[in-house]
């Protein structure tokens, strides 16, 4: 009983408790031998020991609960924590470029009272391309160009189809932007097989070539600063007429002329033009009464002129170094 009181940790109790109550202790063999013991003596010596056994046990474990409650008490002092001081900062993820630049693209089009719309990625031929006035023999079905499931279903290469899902829904007054990905057949610097893009339309009474210029002179503002101006350039495309590529002044060298611009003091941003009245007719849109303009943009290419990134495939390359920039 001495050496269990005098135990002063949970190990030296334990080294107590072996040397007593242990299979080799004196009590455990003098119990084991009581069947040689004369007949008369076996009753009370196992009695006897039988009692000590339990007292022991008793204060053993009495004892194992006094270190144990003392051992904690001094964790809780050795390991207690301040919970006035400032928590660890938890190292947290951020958006993606492309698509932190997605989202100022759309917030910017909501601000002018634009609705955002989207459409299935597996598109048909119909709303792909002969919904938006390509004929059958243009270079855009061609398989170098397009991913197709089969003759009639297809990777969409652009996100101009919500447009057409779009008229179908609804009657004018139409202004929606479609941000998503599209898919072609082209990987380099420049181009990846997957990309994004933002296609814009809108169809109203008496819209003009001049409410889209200042439509998109609003935007570049907005996206690169109040400085930029914006210029058309004639261009074509299927599904548009007129139709232009617009450009909008360099942010590296105001104009000057520089590497980014190719001396030429502007950089190319996205397509658009007025919308084709044969698009009209595939909507039952009355082109008399109706006109509107389209335009699309990819948000890799705004991205990258933006900030400066000069390589297409750093942004699906997962470096860390890169994405973490932004």
């Amino acid at each position: 009983m001495q050496a269990v009181e005098g135990a002063t940790d949970l190990a030296a109790l334990e080294e107590a408790r072996v040397r007593f109550l242990g299979r080799k202790a004196h009590l455990t063999v003098l119990l084991r031998s009581i069947p040689e013991l004369p007949a008369q003596e076996r009753p009370a010596v196992g009695r006897f020991g039988n009692v000590v056994k339990k007292e022991l046990e008793g204060a053993i474990a009495a004892r194992r609960d006094v270190l144990e409650r003392e051992e904690l008490v001094h964790a809780l002092e050795r390991d207690r924590i301040d919970v006035t001081l400032p928590g660890r900062a938890l190292p947290l993820g951020h958006l993606h470029l492309i698509t932190s630049t997605q989202r100022e693209i759309e917030d910017i089009f909501m601000g002018m009272g634009y609705e955002v719309a989207e459409g299935p990625e597996v598109e048909t031929d119909y709303y792909n391309f002969e919904a938006l006035n390509h004929p059958p023999d243009h270079p855009a079905r061609s398989l170098h160009d397009t991913f197709f499931v089969n003759d009639l279903v297809l990777l969409r290469t652009h996100t101009s189809p919500v447009q057409v899902r779009t008229m179908e829904k609804q009657q004018p007054p139409v202004y929606v932007i479609v941000p998503g990905k599209a898919y072609r057949r082209d990987n380099d610097a420049t181009h990846t097989p997957m990309f994004h893009q933002v296609e814009g339309l809108v169809v109203d009474h008496g819209i003009t070539l001049a409410d889209l210029k200042g439509t998109l002179e609003t935007f570049a503002k907005a996206m690169f600063g109040e400085e930029r101006s914006v210029r058309l350039r004639p261009h074509f495309f299927p599904f548009t007429e007129p139709s232009v590529e617009v450009d909008v002044s360099c942010m590296i060298c105001e104009g000057a002329g520089c590497r980014l611009c190719k001396r030429s003091g502007w950089l190319e941003i996205l397509g658009a033009g007025m919308v084709d009245p044969n698009v009209f007719d595939f909507v039952d849109y009355d082109p008399e009464e109706y006109t509107g303009f389209a335009f699309g943009m990819g948000i890799e290419r705004i991205a990258m002129l933006k900030h400066g990134v000069t390589d297409l495939r750093l942004f699906y390359e997962n470096d860390l170094r890169f994405i973490t920039q932004f």
